[in-house]
């Protein structure tokens, strides 16, 4: 079973109501809850709380105070430096993500406030390739967190991703030094980086600036790993523990600092940017 294969088996749908009905089936606990309920409670199951995946805009709204996000670096879209083809090409397949989301990377990047705090907000988009790395979402990494210096705010990253981008090689790996030197930058200057872990995190991704928060948050649930699970028992030959690489999981062993309900968040968040900007000045 290939990495794709692996996050498809653990997929947790977006709440999308079929046409023909208003109603929604929790995959977690089978409850039928009506569609706008599930998206009045920020797109968790009324009844056990069970997260469903969020597109990147409505993590920015559920994050940004609002009216407040404005996006920077939209345009700036990935070239392919090794005219990679598999079973299509990497031009077509920018193409054609393009089209299903409307972005030319799987990263939105900007600025807002986050419970009238100033930060630095870059959201992954999962439905753009994967969520996966390649130099484009590298590049606007960096710009976010050279703002963040620039303003004196904090940064806020949340990620939901297979990993690196395999189209571009070499220059999508070169992507986690890159973005690891820029959040060494932002240590210096004393401002604060809130990591958001959701489902699903891998990869290149969480090898990086994913698990470099000063703040590292995971949702209900949430996947995070670098390797799938199959790959991982191949290589130690142990069998591994239940459940080893939820949230919940890496939070009883140390390797996160908290799990936070979604609708939560933006709380928790926007304490932390206060205390510890507050503390820097």
């Amino acid at each position: 079973m290939g990495f794709s294969n692996f996050l498809k088996k653990f997929k947790k749908p977006h709440p999308k109501k079929d046409e023909s009905s208003n109603w929604i089936k929790c995959p977690a606990c089978g409850a039928i809850s009506f569609y706008k309920e599930v998206q009045k409670q920020n797109n968790t199951c009324p009844k056990c709380g069970y997260h469903f995946r969020m597109s990147a805009i409505d993590r920015i709204n559920l994050l940004a105070d609002e009216g407040t996000f404005v996006e920077y670096d939209k345009n700036l879209k990935p070239n392919d430096p090794l005219n990679f083809v598999d079973k299509k090409s990497y031009k077509k397949r920018i193409e054609e993500n393009s089209k299903k989301t409307g972005n030319y990377s799987s990263v939105i990047s900007g600025e807002c406030t986050i419970n009238s705090i100033l930060a630095q907000l870059v959201v992954f988009d999962f439905n753009f390739m994967g969520g996966s790395l390649g130099s484009v979402e590298g590049e606007k990494i960096v710009r976010a967190v050279k703002r963040a210096i620039e303003k004196k705010c904090g940064l806020v990253i949340v990620s939901t991703s297979g990993g690196a981008r395999m189209q571009e090689s070499t220059f999508s790996l070169m992507q986690m030094a890159k973005t690891s030197a820029a959040l060494a930058s932002l240590a210096e200057h004393k401002l604060p980086y809130i990591s958001v872990l959701t489902d699903p995190t891998f990869g290149g991704v969480s090898a990086s600036f994913a698990f470099l928060g000063d703040f590292i948050i995971a949702e209900p649930g949430a996947m995070i790993g670098f390797a799938g699970p199959r790959v991982i028992k191949q290589t130690i030959g142990e069998d591994l523990p239940e459940g080893f690489q939820r949230a919940e999981f890496l939070l009883e062993h140390g390797l996160i600092d908290m799990v936070i309900k979604r609708n939560e968040l933006k709380k928790t968040i926007g304490d932390l940017l206060k205390y510890t900007l507050k503390s820097a000045s």
